[in-house]
């Protein structure tokens, strides 16, 4: 299925479907008669996907006349997690009245909600141009948890709506290649794009109003570099800015926005090929330069978007501090309090140490490099 039809369906879903209110949602989500009647849908899949870190930073929209379409202002560059999952099971069914979605047993709030429904409509829209309408006229059940924290700067949102498209196009028997399944994954979150695939993975910023070359694809896998990364939970609530206000606050009133944007082409150049030539000293180099630079020109809107707080700093500095002592690690930390140290692995356990020591750390997540987003489980006709 091309580019074409994805598009098509962004314009049209909205106007298809009666939208579902949050009033609406949790009644049905807590009725027993309802759950059993899921229980024996024909029409269910579940799937995996791993949250990513960009390592050469996405912030910032183009082509806001298109919302719905999502496009990035900025390539990015990211690896894909192994120990950062979410797992999603959806279940579309003539019973339901509206969709129903749950995130690790929360009901999500209405603005939450009308992503999910989003997305699910272009995947009903998709199954309508496959003449698939016992699925383009149900409403769907999504149960998705993560195994770490949400909505906390460590892209919740990549991997949840990457699992999301992967389980519901399973479950609704949509055939979509993956850059099929970028594209529509990029549609509900900017950096979902990349966590349909493993390894280290480019999404370039592209240049056609319709997104067609604003698709995801993997530069190396899992076993051309095995690098190791520590995450430092400094907090691990709620960002109180999500990375959607953030990144417009920023494109509105930043200063230095158009430049972050005229940069990038470069700092994505000089990843490639350290990637590429496993050099490590020039990866850290641009990885870091791309966070701060990324983060300055959120910290230069008005008001400005700050998300680090005392133990972030703290650990930039240890970081840096390591590194000077001879030690392979790096930073990069994104929209929310987490630091991430990247590193060689005869280098993991020194970092781990380090900010284990570090006050505010309130826990450390270890992990090396993950692979694509795949199915569990499926049942359809």
């Amino acid at each position: 299925m091309n580019n074409k039809t994805i598009n098509s369906a962004a314009q049209q879903s909205g106007s298809q479907r009666k939208r579902p209110t949050q009033q609406q949602a949790p009644a049905a989500l807590h009725s027993d008669h309802n759950d059993k009647r899921l229980a024996g849908s024909r029409f269910q899949a579940q799937a995996m996907a791993h949250a990513n870190i960009a390592l050469i930073k996405y912030w910032g929209k183009r082509n806001l006349h298109t919302p719905q379409l999502n496009l990035p202002a900025v390539g990015s560059l990211s690896i894909t997690l192994d120990a950062l999952t979410t797992t999603t099971s959806v279940c579309f069914s003539e019973h339901l009245q509206t969709d129903q979605v749950r995130v690790n047993e929360r009901d999500l709030q209405a603005r939450e909600l009308q992503r999910i429904s989003a997305s699910l409509d272009l995947i009903r829209a998709l199954a309508a141009a496959q003449h698939r309408t016992d699925i383009s006229n149900c409403f769907a059940q999504v149960e998705s948890h993560n195994n770490f924290p949400t909505a906390a700067g460590l892209a919740s949102s990549a991997s949840a709506f990457a699992a999301l498209v992967k389980a519901a196009t399973a479950a609704a028997g949509v055939q979509l290649d993956d850059a099929a399944l970028s594209r529509l994954a990029r549609m509900g979150s900017g950096s979902a794009a990349r966590s349909i695939f493993g390894g280290f993975v480019l999404l370039p910023r592209g240049q056609r109003d319709d997104g067609e070359d604003a698709v995801a694809r993997p530069l190396q896998s899992v076993a051309h570099w095995p690098l190791r990364v520590v995450i430092a939970i400094t907090n691990s609530g709620y960002k109180s800015v999500s990375s959607t206000d953030g990144m417009h606050q920023t494109m509105q009133t930043s200063a230095y926005f158009r430049s972050w944007v005229e940069a990038q082409n470069a700092d994505l150049q000089q990843a490639e090929a350290a990637i590429e030539q496993r050099d490590f000293a020039q990866l850290a180099e641009v990885s870091e330069y791309s966070c701060l630079k990324m983060h300055a020109t959120a910290l230069a809107a008005r008001p400005g978007v700050m998300y680090w707080n005392p133990a972030s700093i703290a650990c930039m500095h240890a970081i840096r501090e390591l590194r000077a002592q001879g030690h392979a690690v790096f930073f990069t930390n994104d929209a929310g309090p987490q630091i991430k140290a990247v590193c060689l692995p005869e280098a993991e356990a020194i970092v781990s140490a380090s900010l284990a020591a570090i006050p505010g750390v309130q826990q450390l997540l270890c992990s090396g490099l993950g692979g694509a987003a795949r199915v569990l489980d499926s049942q359809h006709p």
